[in-house]
């Protein structure tokens, strides 16, 4: 996971412990703060604006910036909700689809390396929430993703014979196969070497038994995108 480091100017009092915990990176944190500075005061803003997000994103957001708390720059923004524990998903979906700029560097806050994939498609995902459809939203995070998780993992993308177009199909395998052995729905699973076998079509140079273990994660633990 992404750590960011204490800034230089900031330090909570023992009274406020979930302030970084909740909160954990805001703009207002890099600044000197004056003598005498409210921190019980901007715990109930945080608060207050995250309130105010998860009821409407743009005034959220706004509502931050307004009270200095953020400033308005991708990195910061991205921080700011990598870190940030009380936003709603729901909201947090849509002012990302809204700002891509922002999505940008929140995917760049991802540390994918010695990661499995399924794995790390699930880390992704919980910060990053798939939308509930297929569409150019999912096309772009799964790309994104993609793209990243290969930056992570240049010996596994060299050994493995990996591409950002191969884990793109990957993923879209993994999802297609998370859904039918989770769907109650679905009476027929698919099986294991049938799973490979469609994999391999879309993915030729992905040896028998990667996939094979992406097929073991799933049915295993789970979904990817849950």
């Amino acid at each position: 996971m992404f750590l960011i480091a204490s800034p230089p100017f900031f330090s909570v009092p023992r009274l406020f412990p979930d302030l970084l915990s909740t909160w954990g990176h805001c703009s207002i944190y890099n600044r000197r703060l004056p003598y005498g500075f409210s921190y019980r005061r901007l715990y109930m803003m945080l608060d207050e604006g995250s309130l105010t997000f998860n009821a409407n994103h743009q005034e959220g957001i706004s509502y931050f910036m307004s009270k200095g708390i953020l400033v308005d720059h991708p990195k910061e923004l991205a921080k700011f909700i990598f870190c940030t524990r009380t936003l709603n998903w729901k909201m947090l979906r849509v002012y990302l689809d809204e700002r891509r700029d922002v999505l940008d560097e929140l995917v760049t806050l991802h540390n994918f390396s010695n990661q499995f994939l399924p794995n790390a498609l699930r880390d992704f995902f919980r910060h990053i929430h798939a939308p509930e459809e297929r569409g150019e939203y999912l096309e772009t995070l799964i790309t994104k993703f993609s793209h990243r998780f290969c930056a992570c993992n240049p010996v596994l993308v060299r050994d493995v014979g990996l591409s950002p177009d191969a884990v793109y199909v990957l993923c879209y395998s993994l999802i297609l196969l998370s859904i039918d052995l989770t769907s109650p729905h679905v009476k027929n699973k698919m099986s294991k070497r049938e799973f490979i076998r469609n994999t391999r079509h879309a993915a030729q140079n992905i040896s028998e038994d990667f996939v094979g273990h992406l097929y073991d994660n799933i049915y295993l633990i789970g979904h990817v995108a849950a």
